[in-house]
């Protein structure tokens, strides 16, 4: 059996690295390509988090309650 990151471990995986990311770049410490790298890292970041939390909607949405049949 192999494990798999639970939805909410792969959140706070995808959180934890934006945030780093985001101190990197308030640090002004980098040079303009990697600030540009940077924000380029934070966006994609970004958008898997939300595509992640959209997967996780969508899957609550759809759990139904034991008992519970769904109406045509």
């Amino acid at each position: 059996m192999t494990d798999q990151p639970t939805p909410s471990s792969k959140l706070d995986a995808l959180v934890e690295e934006l945030e780093h990311t985001a101190i990197r770049l308030r640090s002004g410490e980098l040079d303009s390509d990697e600030a540009a790298s940077a924000v380029e890292r934070c966006a994609d970041l970004a958008s898997q988090l939300g595509g992640e939390l959209d997967v996780q909607a969508r899957a609550v949405a759809t759990d139904e309650p034991p008992g519970q049949e769904r109406l045509l």
